[in-house]
């Protein structure tokens, strides 16, 4: 798959201080053969989180450099084989699993198809506990390498609830995630309604009179992932499209601005003709950029285990 490069987001990399990951745009890493996949080793693995069995495929390489679980999106979600495959080729150790109540796992799915809402406090924080269950099988089978947690959408607010309850996780990866309330992702949700030409029919600041005015359809306890990103020092990478209708990128990127201000090690990437999908879009870039992030993050948290451990 050919890459397409655009000097917007050549210039926003240098801008967020991330300028290295430039040679990804021209070597993509995602673009591997058949052979490397046939040499991966899979393992089945049930695991025990909240009182339930939840059930997973482990992805060995011969050379693992990192380790990373996979954070489902909202949804019935299983095992994310695809892109768990294509992260094993690039040299990490993946755990996927699917999704409590869905699949193989035991436990009750909720989620808007069967009436609920899966964004209540209570069952982000029960999908964040069983991240943190599954981090719990890495951390238990490997030595000395970094494990970090790479999600979707819905996962920018369980990853951060994960990774305060688990100090095992050193780094997360997160694609097309808020860094806004859960209210105020639906008041704009609600707001662009699925129109694909919204952004060419709204301004920046229609959308925001939304998000801080409209009144909420759903009740139930807000959560706010910026709670837990404060208490966190671990390095964090986001990845936005500019045309995404389902979260405000803007104002996500300006949350982050505050904590890299702060010093937090936060660093972010927008791709200007991308929407929702970052991870799953028809370039490879953004996965491209994570996979070199990572990997960069990962030799410098393997030099400071090592050292601990010394």
């Amino acid at each position: 798959m050919k890459i397409k490069t655009n000097t917007r987001i050549i210039n926003f990399l240098n801008f967020s201080g991330i300028g290295f990951l430039l040679t990804v745009l021209f070597f993509p890493l995602t673009q591997m053969n058949a052979q490397v996949l046939d040499s991966i080793e899979r393992a089945q693995v049930i695991f025990k989180s909240e009182g339930v069995h939840l059930a997973g495929t482990l992805y060995q390489p011969k050379h693992p450099q990192a380790a990373v679980v996979i954070v489902h999106g909202s949804g019935q979600v299983g095992r994310e084989t695809e892109f768990a495959e294509l992260l094993a080729k690039n040299n990490f150790l993946v755990f996927t699993y699917d999704k409590r109540g869905v699949g193989a796992s035991e436990g009750v799915y909720a989620g808007p198809e069967v009436g609920t809402n899966n964004i209540d406090s209570t069952n982000l924080t029960l999908l964040a506990k069983d991240a943190s269950a599954a981090v719990n099988i890495l951390s238990e089978r490997i030595k000395n390498l970094p494990i970090g947690l790479v999600g979707f959408s819905q996962a920018g607010w369980i990853i951060p609830i994960a990774a305060k309850l688990n100090p095992t996780i050193d780094f997360m990866v997160l694609f097309s995630c808020p860094v806004i309330t859960t209210l105020e992702q639906l008041r704009f949700q609600f707001y662009t309604n699925g129109r694909t030409d919204f952004w060419e029919n709204h301004t920046e600041s229609d959308a925001r009179h939304h998000i801080f005015n409209d009144p909420d359809k759903y009740q139930f306890i807000d959560t706010d992932p910026k709670r837990a990103l404060d208490e966190l020092s671990i390095p964090g990478l986001w990845l936005f499209g500019e045309q995404d209708i389902q979260i405000p990128v803007k104002l996500c990127m300006e949350q982050l601005n505050v904590f890299k201000a702060k010093g937090k090690l936060f660093e972010y990437v927008l791709f200007p003709s991308l929407g929702h999908n970052t991870a799953f879009s028809d370039t490879t870039t953004p996965v491209d950029i994570s996979i070199h992030w990572i990997m960069q993050k990962a030799l410098n948290g393997k030099m400071v285990k090592i050292k601990n451990a010394e």
